[in-house]
């Protein structure tokens, strides 16, 4: 249930409704957009009357939202979701492009990269700390250490962090560093990782399960949204189909349908989503044309080298000329990188 309140509604007004909603054991989402303040019941409301709301004074209606995921819809929120990372928005016009290595490998590598990614046109970068490999003898990354070194190329660079979280344990520790924490694919539905990412003050950054549908997909973000986090940014990354020439199916579709039916921002990852080094760029202005708010792209300054993923990997002047390209692209769509 959504409670819409006048666009004059005062704060005395907007408390009383919050008053009342925990007076029936609810919590409330309050949502305040340009033109109108939004009170989302977030519990099982089903036996309260719509009627019981719509009687206090500054409301201007009150509505059952259909979806099954509350939070996420456009219905409680009508205006687009923008996530504030430092002098970062995702959401807004810009196109937002996270970019550095799969995996924090060196110190000397991760400099490396964030100054040249910088130069770029990057503003956030990318690496994992904390590996998770289908493989148990694959390289896990250098967790601790790897933040560490994350923590020194934003000192250095400026550039905001978003790196992996893999346990409900760990988002206090990632997030000492990470501007923005990413949950992976194979944690999609981790609920106990999502509800503690929902009750820290970080963005997240939810990627889709690699078998999951657009439903599964918001209601993973709903468990974050539920629990009082607000910013997440939604991850297309392609999924898993009887096709075989690329790592994942990438459904660029899902862009601006995710768009239609949630407020909140999305991102896509063309390197997971294709796997090859050549399908980078094009899939990328694919992304863009089609609504992208933001790209996730892996870059190494010795892909043929790297521990994890070199196969999906630009180098650095790869990156470069890859920016270059991307930039009309989005000016074609009254967009900026």
């Amino acid at each position: 249930m959504i409670i819409v309140m006048k666009f004059d509604a005062s704060k005395e007004e907007i408390s009383n409704i919050l008053k009342e909603v925990r007076k029936f054991g609810f919590k409330s989402n309050l949502s305040r957009g340009k033109e109108k303040t939004i009170i989302g019941l977030i519990g099982n409301v089903a036996a309260v009357s719509t009627d019981h709301f719509q009687l206090f004074s500054g409301v201007e209606n009150v509505l059952r939202v259909s979806k099954p995921f509350k939070l996420a819809s456009r219905e409680f929120s009508p205006e687009k979701s923008v996530v504030r990372v430092n002098r970062v928005s995702l959401g807004g016009n810009d196109v937002i492009v996270m970019a550095g290595p799969c995996a924090v490998e060196s110190r000397e590598q991760i400099l490396e990269t964030a100054l040249k990614v910088k130069e770029a046109g990057a503003t956030i970068l990318r690496g994992g700390a904390f590996k998770p490999r289908t493989s148990p003898y694959s390289f896990q990354g250098l967790k601790e250490k790897g933040l560490e070194i994350l923590a020194e190329a934003k000192e250095k660079t400026g550039l905001s962090i978003v790196t992996e979280v893999m346990t409900p344990e760990h988002v206090p520790l990632v997030g000492e560093v990470a501007d923005i924490l990413q949950i992976g694919t194979r944690n999609m539905q981790n609920y106990a990782l999502l509800e503690a990412a929902g009750k820290y003050n970080k963005p997240v950054l939810l990627k889709r399960g690699m078998m999951a549908t657009l439903e599964e997909f918001l209601m993973a973000a709903e468990y974050i949204l539920s629990n009082g986090n607000s910013n997440v940014i939604l991850c297309e990354r392609g999924i898993r189909t009887f096709e075989t020439y690329t790592r994942n199916t990438l459904d660029l579709a899902a862009v601006p349908l995710l768009k239609e039916l949630s407020h909140l921002p999305v991102c896509v990852d063309p390197s997971h989503a294709t796997g090859l080094r050549s399908l980078i760029a094009p899939v990328s202005k694919a992304a863009v044309a089609v609504g992208t708010d933001a790209l996730l792209i892996e870059v190494h300054p010795h892909p043929e080298k790297a521990l994890s993923d070199g196969a999906q990997s630009l180098n650095l002047e790869e990156f470069s000329k890859f920016m270059e390209e991307l930039r009309p692209v989005a000016v074609a769509i009254k967009r900026r990188i």
